[in-house]
């Protein structure tokens, strides 16, 4: 393995933000040493968007594999007619994960009993058809945890973009859960809980993602976000841990492929 392999195991080329240069975007990753990318729905439009363009992705870029959701933020227009596009839409070949979908009790833009509702109904999509799930936990870990308990092991995923303790960290680790971690590792303030975490979570239950357009990690501060960034949050991960770049690289690229079931659709040297 070389230093450059890199998966950015969750990024939202299909915002709005990314409408004129999605395509470059990626080639920008291919170059930067990103062989691949979750492209991450969060409601029914994005969510077919990002089948779309896993359909379109250029030739010679990074390879783009979707994920299909209802964001929390979403979650009040959650009905049985969404629940079947959402079913409908997670059956497509380039689809491998269900997110991102969770809990957000930091800005509740939809009623708590709406995203409990939603949450649950998607976990049960995902255990149905055997796909992880792609977790967006803010403020509501313990909650979180409860649902994803009563599924007594049934899913698996990523707690996606992790800013809680190192405290819930372990009770996500303890269900078989990888942890995500993004630019906020890289800040200078208010990443203190970030970096514990990605100092000391074993390196084989860690995911690196950009979140992209979101979240741009040091020295890319200020601008838009995209997967090319990647390897910055890896060095900073590196750095921290006294882990050789490399290793960091292979160990959670190789954790994405497990986790998305990826195998043989990346290219052999994967």
């Amino acid at each position: 393995m070389t230093e450059l392999m890199l998966f950015d195991s969750h990024a939202h080329l299909n915002h709005p933000k990314f409408n004129g240069d999605w395509q470059d975007a990626l080639r920008r990753a291919k170059t930067s040493g990103v062989e691949a990318v979750l492209n991450v729905g969060y409601d029914i439009p994005s969510s077919e968007r990002a089948i779309r363009q896993c359909l379109e992705a250029p030739e010679g870029a990074a390879k783009l594999f979707a994920s299909v959701a209802v964001h929390p933020h979403d979650a009040k227009v959650w009905n049985e007619r969404v629940a079947d596009e959402l079913l409908k839409l997670a059956k497509h070949p380039s689809v491998v994960a269900i997110g991102e979908i969770g809990l957000d009790f930091h800005y509740d833009f939809s009623p708590r009993s709406a995203q409990f509702h939603a949450f649950g109904e998607q976990l049960e999509i995902a255990s149905q058809l055997d796909l992880p799930v792609v977790l967006h936990i803010r403020e509501a870990h313990k909650e979180a945890l409860e649902i994803v308990r009563n599924f007594n092991g049934s899913v698996r995923g990523v707690a996606h973009c992790f800013t809680g303790t190192w405290e819930e960290a372990k009770a996500w680790l303890d269900l078989g859960f990888y942890i995500g971690i993004t630019g906020i590792v890289t800040f200078e303030r208010k990443a203190e809980n970030v970096k514990e975490v990605a100092a000391k979570v074993p390196l084989d239950k860690m995911l690196i993602e950009t979140d992209a357009p979101y979240l741009a990690p040091v020295p890319h501060r200020g601008k838009r976000n995209e997967p090319a960034f990647l390897l910055s949050i890896a060095r900073t991960i590196s750095e921290l841990r006294g882990t050789p770049l490399e290793e960091v690289n292979e160990i959670t690229c190789q954790n994405a492929i497990t986790l998305f079931r990826l195998g043989t659709r990346l290219t052999g040297k994967l």
